[in-house]
């Protein structure tokens, strides 16, 4: 069986840069155990799977070493790639049934806009945060967490790029990952971020869409706006808009394909 298969480099501003996704298009069904093998051969922090479904397609993703139920800039990439092989005509709306429910891509003045779900913290959780602070390297910070995710802010933007997080210690605290989140220190960005999930096998994702549907509504609480600009710090590094609509948060951001093949496993 040979199935084409992409890679997109996700809240990209030119090759090599933001997220590589690997985006499978479908025309006929898989089992999830090849789906995992394929993610984990390609060994991008995800790759998806898009397939023809009524009133749009169906979305999954997957990391080396597991599925996962939530990811924006795999799904950035898939929107990209229909629009790019023709599967989608250059105005239409990509509409992607998933396990977050129902996600919609337009173009949009700055690339692509995606509609995602708002992810926000989660109030009185109770948890080990002396732990996640500890597995950071930290001695301080506000430490709290959503339905997926931890989310921890510290100081500055100079700190957060020199986080050397113990992994091994990470991975045994739970849950998807840890997003790590400072004020920029630049004036054409609001808030800069990283993120760590080495239990879900990426032990620091490049640009994460989905961890922005967190940092969106909560730097739009501190800093009393709702269209904001965030910078992922990563080695590969990449820029994420977000818009914060109630609920719901707009994700935007620009994507390049590096590369067109056929997967023959």
């Amino acid at each position: 069986m040979a199935v084409p298969i992409y890679v997109v480099d996700a809240f990209a501003s030119r090759p090599f840069t933001g997220n590589p996704a690997g985006i499978c298009l479908l025309d006929e069904p898989v089992g999830e155990d090849w789906m995992q093998h394929v993610a984990a051969e390609m060994k991008h922090a995800e790759t998806a799977f898009v397939s023809a479904s009524p009133d749009g397609f169906g979305l999954r993703w997957f990391t080396p070493a597991t599925e996962v139920d939530l990811c924006g800039h795999a799904t950035l990439a898939a929107a990209h790639i229909l629009w790019q092989v023709g599967w989608l005509e250059e105005h239409d709306e990509a509409r992607f049934h998933t396990k977050s429910g129902l996600l919609t891509c337009t173009r949009h003045g700055y690339g692509i806009q995606m509609d995602f779900p708002s992810e926000p913290v989660i109030s009185g959780e109770s948890f080990d945060r002396a732990a996640i602070l500890a597995a950071l390297g930290l001695k301080e910070g506000i430490v709290e967490r959503n339905r997926m995710d931890y989310l921890v802010e510290i100081a500055n933007e100079a700190q957060l790029k020199t986080l050397r997080p113990d992994m091994e210690a990470l991975q045994a605290i739970g849950g998807r990952g840890v997003i790590v989140t400072a004020p920029s220190s630049s004036s054409d960005r609001d808030f800069v971020s990283r993120f760590f999930a080495p239990a879900a096998g990426v032990d620091e994702d490049p640009v994460t869409g989905s961890a922005h549907c967190c940092l969106g509504p909560y730097w739009a609480a501190k800093l009393g706006k709702d269209h904001l600009i965030g910078y992922q710090c990563s080695v590969r590094g990449g820029t994420v808009a977000v818009a914060v609509r109630g609920d719901r948060v707009m994700l935007q951001g620009h994507a390049i394909t590096v590369l067109i093949g056929e997967f023959l496993g």
